[in-house]
């Protein structure tokens, strides 16, 4: 008897060994879950935890458990603040389309002297809870950009590795002259105005990807999507191009899970501040 005792408690000991292996959630969600905490920056470089899970994924019990936290802490986020940054949308995008109205109508000209084709580039992103709209943006790129990126890809293996490693080029040929000015100062996307007073965007917000884009966001995609997709947002000020995919991704992770109106009038203020002093950025 004491030997199938022991046995049996053998086998229950090596049963149970695996379960201890289990890797456990980040440190930067548990703490977001299960305190509320406001900030994303808690002690043991929670936020290079979240960044490492991004860039290198594990499919576990306890990853998906996380995930679904994630999903559930970005939503009741985005419920909390859905009111009070609506209202804050339509105010900003009222105001700023009527303000930039002389802007967009000497951009537009620009764009209509300068190179063949329709003054609105017209392209389909993916929207909050996953629902596709049209995304409005003055044109930059000449009409045969497709066919130059695909002979670029085909005969440059470095450009093709760049591309799909950040969908961006350096130096982009695609982009007309006129066009780098309004990229540069980001007058390209003061249509997107007309988006956030239909409700399609918000003034701030993760960025707006196109379908096959979404990828690259794995299981975090269902976190960034419970939010519009903005303007502007803390990719935009917290580097642009120079930060790396899974740095674009958890910047768009924290502002989904902590967002709130304090928040997106401080992202504005440090928009207009990157807006008066741009950026090289030639390959958004």
């Amino acid at each position: 008897m004491a030997a199938t005792t022991q046995n049996v408690a053998g086998w229950l000991s090596s049963e149970r060994r695996p379960r201890q292996t289990r890797r456990r959630p980040p440190e930067l969600v548990r703490v977001a879950v299960e305190t509320g905490q406001a900030t994303l920056s808690p002690p043991n470089s929670a936020s290079a935890e979240l960044l490492r899970t991004i860039a290198s994924p594990q499919v576990t019990s306890g990853r998906l458990a996380f995930e679904a936290r994630l999903v559930q802490r970005a939503r009741a986020a985005s419920l909390r603040a859905t009111f009070a940054q609506r209202v804050f949308d339509v105010v900003v995008a009222s105001a700023a389309l009527v303000a930039s109205a002389p802007l967009m109508a000497g951009a537009a000209l620009a764009v209509r002297l300068t190179s063949r084709g329709p003054v609105i580039f017209r392209q389909v992103r993916v929207g909050q809870r996953g629902r596709p709209f049209t995304c409005l943006k003055f044109r930059t790129m000449r009409l045969d950009a497709a066919e130059r990126l695909a002979a670029i890809l085909l005969a440059d293996e470095d450009a093709r590795t760049a591309f799909e490693t950040s969908f961006k080029l350096t130096d982009d040929p695609r982009i007309t002259r006129i066009g780098r000015l309004l990229r540069r100062t980001s007058l390209d996307e003061l249509p997107q105005l007309l988006n956030v007073l239909r409700g399609e965007m918000s003034i701030v917000g993760p960025r707006p990807v196109v379908p096959e884009e979404l990828g690259r966001y794995g299981d975090y995609a269902q976190v960034v999507l419970q939010v519009r997709p903005g303007m502007t947002g803390e990719w935009q000020v917290n580097g642009r191009s120079s930060t790396t995919y899974p740095e674009r991704i958890r910047l768009d992770v924290e502002y989904a899970l902590h967002r709130s109106l304090a928040r997106d009038v401080s992202i504005v203020r440090q928009t207009i501040g990157c807006v008066l002093a741009p950026e090289s950025d030639s390959s958004r």
